[in-house]
């Protein structure tokens, strides 16, 4: 079972309202819902504010959060667009009803729900300012207490603002993005680790910077995408190299428009091109495939084509 909350508050009464916090949940809601092959992945509960009457309060959002995650899911991600307020005590995330900021949802509180969920991975992922501090607990020595199965993903550090360009956060689009396949390994695998790399590399040092907090023995899949390869010619590694430091030997009988093709090493060389494109293989001595074939060069994996030929050989793939 994978349950998400996914919440955009773009109305408040007593503070400034904002126009893409509903947009961006409807568009995290909307990807994580299936995955690209049109099948069910998270079942999302939608929460949203555009005004009053549908009014988001602290009581509601708490109510919503324990909600989510108070059984045995195999994943509970919640996912938080909004206001976000920084006191010397804490941050938290800020409902309709707020008047002050301190009067929102508590961060801390909102770990504590999580640390405490029976769910086997607990995601909390927050675009909002001063999110960092999700997951913190000392504010003084920048302490973070996250038990076994908790990852945090935030779209700024504790004293940063979090940045809205054309309708949408900064974050939120990139973590889209990131769903959506930009962060996809090469069997469509989309984790925590790999959305965080994909946002982590898209911001540059003078920009705000994502925080990544997480306390887990391997990631889970947040989603999966066309991979770029298919499983079976991607396990055809360990076949077509006996080693991972063996070049494989090429001729003019692999180039299909070679004057003696051969219909064997055609495939085989078919298979071998998929990999050149995806950076598991290179040519040795020539710059194309195509030349390494005709003029009888080598082929060799690069290092991602060793860490896959490793993979595939201990049966992690």
């Amino acid at each position: 079972m994978r349950k998400a909350l996914v919440v955009g508050i773009d109305f408040y009464q007593h503070m400034t309202a904002l126009s893409g916090c509903v947009n961006d949940a409807c568009a995290v809601k909307n990807t994580l819902e299936r995955h690209a092959d049109g099948t069910l992945n998270f079942s999302v509960n939608l929460l949203t504010s555009t005004g009053a009457k549908s009014f988001i309060t602290r009581k509601i959002l708490k109510e919503k959060v324990i909600e989510l995650f108070k059984d045995d899911s195999d994943v509970a991600l919640f996912y938080f667009s909004g206001h976000g307020h920084l006191e010397t005590v804490g941050g938290y995330l800020i409902t309709s009803d707020c008047k002050e900021g301190d009067d929102g949802f508590s961060m801390t509180e909102l770990l504590t729900i999580a640390n405490s969920s029976l769910a086997r991975n607990k995601i909390i992922v927050v675009d909002s300012c001063h999110s960092g501090l999700v997951g913190t607990t000392d504010i003084e020595e920048n302490k973070a207490i996250l038990k076994e199965g908790v990852t945090i993903l935030t779209a700024s550090s504790a004293n940063q603002y979090a940045v809205e360009r054309n309708g949408s956060g900064v974050f939120t689009n990139l973590l889209v993005d990131a769903l959506n396949g930009s962060a996809a390994n090469l069997v469509g695998d989309i984790t925590p680790g790999s959305v965080y790399a994909h946002i982590d590399q898209s911001l540059g040092p003078w920009e705000q910077r994502p925080i990544f907090k997480t306390n887990v023995k391997s990631f889970t899949t947040l989603r999966k995408v066309q991979p770029p390869i298919s499983l079976s010619d991607l396990k055809a590694i360990t076949e077509l190299f006996d080693s991972p430091s063996d070049n494989f030997q090429l001729d003019p009988s692999y180039e299909p428009d070679s004057s003696s093709p051969s219909d064997k090493n055609v495939e085989k060389f078919k298979i071998l091109q998929k990999y050149n494109r995806v950076n598991l293989v290179v040519p040795v001595g020539e710059e194309h495939m195509y030349y390494a074939a005709v003029n009888s060069k080598s082929c060799k994996l690069t290092i991602l084509g060793v860490h896959y030929w490793n993979l595939i050989k201990c049966g992690r793939i």
